[in-house]
């Protein structure tokens, strides 16, 4: 098995309910918004975010019709986040293949992305569970706040590291903060694990991204994006604050002007990311990654001991590892 299968074995059956559950909650009596839907469901990635939100209910009881609940309003928010930015970034691609964007353009993006942000408040608010759609919905404001701070200083190119590390508490670690929160919240655990379960995810989600934006610089796509994405749409992250950080003002005035050209050749993205390596922007990544990761580590030490628990330990572990 590989690492998330592994990860995952513990709420399987879990995950084998989840499918025909989420199915059903996005149904639509519009043929296109099924078709829409289909595409979509069809071409799911890992589902990390039911996964987590499994996990942490099962760490602290018995999944119940709430945890299932709770996973769906999140993929719910996760998929209509990456639709929206897929028509922000007038990205073509998604995991490897077309984009909802690339094939229904704008405007039936937009609304496709809307609809399932709308069934999530519903599904919540028909189920009386507001407690949850409290966790979620202060997510999507942090998501949105992410986004548009990173939009705000792409422009300036001026970011710092500590704005850095706001923008991806806010547009990543704060949707995984709410699936371990959630998943603690529906089995009704004391509020000081709640507490602690959207702790852990805060940290696990920084790493993530931090992750993500490594593999920027990488020749291929791994993560299912083009390589060197970020750059192209001027957005600097952390290993490349790092590295301008960390060079001689005209290695870094250089890069910065090749960055802010409206088209990067592969020759000079190759450049850019040799830049990164040589200035210790790659290196100095993954030892934010450890902080982070270990800081989650500490945390799920506190849990009480069952597989659920490992399984999360496993999956801190895993975030330094994994190659996509």
């Amino acid at each position: 098995m590989d690492s998330i299968k592994s990860i995952k074995f513990p709420v399987s059956g879990e995950m084998k309910k989840f499918e025909p559950f989420f199915k059903n909650s996005v149904k639509s009596e519009i043929p296109l918004l099924n078709f829409i839907t289909n595409y979509i469901i069809r071409r799911k990635g890992k589902q990390i975010r039911p996964m987590l939100v499994f996990l942490a209910a099962k760490m602290l009881g018995s999944p119940n019709r709430s945890t299932f609940t709770a996973a769906t309003m999140i993929e719910l928010l996760h998929t209509a986040s990456l639709i929206h930015d897929d028509v922000v970034d007038e990205s073509y691609e998604r995991r490897g293949v077309f984009s909802v964007y690339a094939i229904w353009k704008t405007k039936i993006s937009v609304l496709a992305g809307d609809y399932l942000l709308s069934k999530g408040l519903l599904i919540s608010v028909k189920h009386g569970d507001y407690e949850l759609l409290e966790i979620i919905t202060d997510a999507a404001k942090e998501m949105s706040e992410g986004e548009l701070m990173q939009i705000q200083k792409s422009r300036k190119m001026d970011i710092t590291e500590d704005e850095y590390f706001e923008i991806i508490r806010k547009k990543t670690a704060a949707l995984i903060s709410a699936c371990t929160g959630c998943g603690a919240k529906s089995v009704s655990a004391n509020p000081e694990y709640v507490e602690m379960a959207k702790e852990y995810g805060m940290h696990a989600g920084i790493a993530y991204q931090i992750k993500d934006d490594i593999f920027d610089f990488q020749k291929r796509g791994v993560t299912g994006k083009p390589a060197g994405n970020d750059i192209k749409e001027k957005k600097l992250t952390l290993p490349i604050i790092h590295a301008l950080k960390n060079s001689p003002a005209k290695e870094k005035k250089k890069i910065l002007q090749l960055i802010k050209r409206n088209s990067i050749t592969a020759g000079e993205m190759d450049e850019i990311s040799k830049f990164v390596t040589t200035y210790n922007g790659i290196n100095y990544s993954m030892q934010k990654i450890d902080e982070h990761t270990s800081k989650a580590h500490e945390i799920i030490k506190k849990f009480p001991d069952n597989k659920p628990k490992n399984a999360l330990d496993t999956f801190a572990s895993y975030i330094a590892s994994r190659n996509k």
